[in-house]
């Protein structure tokens, strides 16, 4: 994105992208998965990649630096999480190693863009502080 163009929502945010991009695999993969698994692996992996994208939207509605990064974090962790059901997953045969490396793939990039979104607020709000003295 053009350093002139502006955030007109948490849906341009490139971090929420990937996060919905995760959030979708997960929703086809889980769909495969024995019956037995929906209350617990099947809704823990639903609820935590839908979480990752609230948060994002959550922190993003925010409008305070410091608890954007909260609700970030808390994403970050809800994909941690996620990873986490997804080794369980594959060790338990409910997904090959080429789905596990695919979803692994997009959490691993969705990792990244949001760390960086997560400096960059931190900056801004160091910034901010700067410019309040």
């Amino acid at each position: 994105m053009a350093e002139k163009e502006k955030l007109k929502s948490f849906e341009d945010l490139e971090c929420w992208k990937a996060c919905v991009e995760v959030r979708i695999y997960i929703s086809v993969l889980i769909k495969n998965f024995p019956a037995f698994e929906k209350f617990d692996l099947i809704s823990n992996m639903r609820r935590a990649s839908r979480s990752i994208t609230r948060n994002i939207a959550e922190g993003y509605g925010r409008y305070h630096f410091q608890e954007n990064i909260q609700f970030c974090r808390q994403s970050r962790g809800s994909l941690f999480e996620l990873t986490d059901d997804l080794i369980t997953a594959k060790d338990d045969g409910y997904i090959s190693n080429e789905e596990f490396n695919e979803a692994r793939s997009k959490v691993e990039i969705a990792l990244r863009l949001l760390n960086g979104y997560i400096n960059y607020l931190d900056r801004a709000k160091r910034q901010q502080l700067t410019n309040n003295k």
